[in-house]
């Protein structure tokens, strides 16, 4: 047998698991640049009808899968679907292309645009990918490149996975996932939270496994230990059963050993996950994602549209706090009535609060609408503000949420500036909620989307936890509430972490809340406080994770 060697990357959770390794096929080859023999017309019905069904297909896959899964599907069907797109086959077609080729093109074409666009478009590039590889099978009358389906329980090793096959894994037969590619923020990780799936990402070495090789993938660890001894097989098994009783024996509120409270909320994207949120053990919501009514409208919705699906979420968490966040688009979501033009680099460009203040109309529907869903419903709503940076911003925010008739006015601290003047931003604002997806990116100033920096996005930075303890400090000395949205909460060990930073709530999601809450449960506030304390001082993402590890096993 061979000698155990160990790979890594970013562990979703803290599951693990034990299998061999079966390999996502390769996908299809590129269409070769022919001549069509056919005429322009009939190419175009044959593209016409397989994108056609391929939007069909990808939209029935969502509605089976549900959750989050079916907003991210519905997206992707809508790809298949674009004008622009079809245009531009079209144009190709006529050029003599053939119906596949013409595909590959546009999609390859659309694809580069989006990497350029970087941030929320950027991050659909894969899906991008996904949806051309479907509609070229569709044509050529060969299966979808997908997930395998032997008879076996296995190990699923991939480049990246597009969220058609994530969100339809069959969880009797995947006991874990390993990609090469993606972050802690991927439609991979994110999905396969959700699922509850044990996964690492981002693991560089993954594509050397070979078919059938057996290893052992701890999430808590980030590890993937490649022909495992028997020993470790054991160990392994063990600590998986620990996992799942500990897991098992949480339950209620969010609290400490201590019995310190951390409130345990959900990030939703739309009110239909309120359900599953407070089935999962969620005592509110800590982000609600507004984006979903504004990205596929040809126009701002209407306050009473708004309203409505305020109102749906609201009743559904008559009696708990639920924090909505104002539209956080611009130019890495462009949208035609917002703002559309091309910038050089839209990360740093007119976003968030600075895309709303630009069109002051469209944020006044928006907390006019709140304000009256508020005004109807039980639920304790908060409002805050995206990518503040500055104290001016937060007084403008607050302010005009305050005249419009909503009582609690705050602001998500996603860039180091408004980390750094926490204690001034917290003399206006009721609360600060932490997106650590952000804080990180420009943190450590490498795009949370693009592959070739992925290592750099890892939350357990102590430059970033340096940072989330500033905005910690200054609202225990304010008496005002910090909370984490960020991915970063549905990080167990770090959850721990970040409350000894001075949280007082974490978000995350649903699907996450139990092994937090287990976490949690393991551990006083004064231990947490010495974690923090231990992952500051160190110099690395890497130094800090595993020097906590270690005092947490030894605790």
């Amino acid at each position: 047998m061979a000698a155990a060697t160990h790979l890594s990357g970013t562990g979703i959770g803290r599951g693990i698991a034990v299998g061999t390794v079966l390999r996502m096929p390769d996908p299809l080859p590129e269409p070769a640049d022919t001549p069509s023999t056919l005429s322009a017309d009939a190419e175009k019905e044959r593209a016409r009808a397989s994108l056609a069904a391929t939007a069909a297909i990808i939209r029935h896959r969502g509605e089976r899968a549900g959750g989050s899964a079916k907003d991210v599907l519905e997206a992707q069907a809508f790809m298949a679907e674009d004008p622009t797109l079809i245009d531009d086959i079209g144009v190709r077609i006529d050029g003599g292309k053939t119906a596949e080729r013409a595909v590959f093109e546009a999609f390859a074409s659309f694809r580069d645009l989006l990497v350029s666009m970087g941030g929320y478009m950027g991050e659909r590039a894969t899906d991008l990918d996904d949806v051309s590889q479907r509609v070229v099978a569709h044509l050529r009358g060969v299966p979808a490149p997908g997930v395998p389906d032997p008879e076996h329980p296995f190990i699923l090793v991939a480049r990246d996975l597009a969220p058609a096959d994530t969100a339809l894994l069959d969880l009797d037969k995947v006991l874990a996932l390993v990609t090469s590619d993606g972050g802690p923020t991927s439609h991979t990780a994110i999905l396969a939270r959700e699922k509850s799936i044990v996964a690492i990402v981002g693991v560089k070495d993954a594509l050397t496994l070979a078919d059938g090789t057996e290893v052992v993938v701890d999430a808590a660890s980030g590890a993937v230990t490649v022909n495992p001894d028997a020993d470790a097989r054991a160990a392994a098994e063990a600590k998986a059963a620990e996992i799942a009783a500990t897991r098992d024996a949480a339950t209620g509120p969010g609290h400490l050993a201590d019995g310190t409270a951390v409130p345990l909320l959900a990030n939703l994207g739309s009110a239909d996950g309120a359900e599953d949120a407070l089935e999962k053990g969620a005592e509110g919501v800590g982000l609600f994602r507004t984006e979903f009514l504004f990205l596929d409208a040809a126009t701002a919705p209407t306050v009473e549209e708004q309203k409505a699906q305020y109102v749906r979420l609201l009743q559904a968490f008559a009696g708990k706090k639920v924090v909505v966040r104002a539209l956080d688009a611009g130019a890495d979501k462009p949208l035609s009535f917002l703002n559309d033009a091309s910038e050089e680099n839209p990360a740093l460009g007119l976003r968030g609060l600075r895309a709303l203040r630009a069109n002051e109309p469209i944020l006044r529907d928006q907390l006019t609408a709140l304000a009256a869903a508020d005004a109807e419903t039980e639920a304790d709503l908060w409002v805050m503000a995206p990518m503040v940076s500055t104290v001016e911003e937060t007084r403008y925010f607050t302010a005009l949420a305050r005249q419009l008739g909503l009582k609690t006015a705050g602001v998500m601290v996603e860039v180091p500036s408004s980390a750094l003047l926490a204690d001034r931003i917290l003399v206006d604002a009721d609360f600060a909620s932490i997106g650590t997806n952000d804080l990180t990116q420009y943190t450590l100033a490498a795009d949370r989307l693009l592959g070739s920096v992925a290592s750099f996005q890892d939350p357990w930075h102590p430059a970033v936890l340096k940072l989330v303890g500033e905005v910690g400090k200054a609202g225990r000395a304010s008496g005002k509430p910090v909370g984490i949205c960020g991915e970063a909460a549905a990080d167990p060990l770090l959850a721990v972490v970040l409350v000894g930073l001075g949280a007082t709530t974490l978000s995350m999601s649903p699907s996450a809340l139990a092994d937090v809450r287990a976490e949690l449960g393991q551990y006083t506030l004064e231990q947490a406080t010495a974690f923090a304390e231990l992952a500051l001082t160190a110099s690395s993402a890497v130094e800090a994770r595993a020097a906590v590890t270690a005092a947490a096993a030894a605790k």
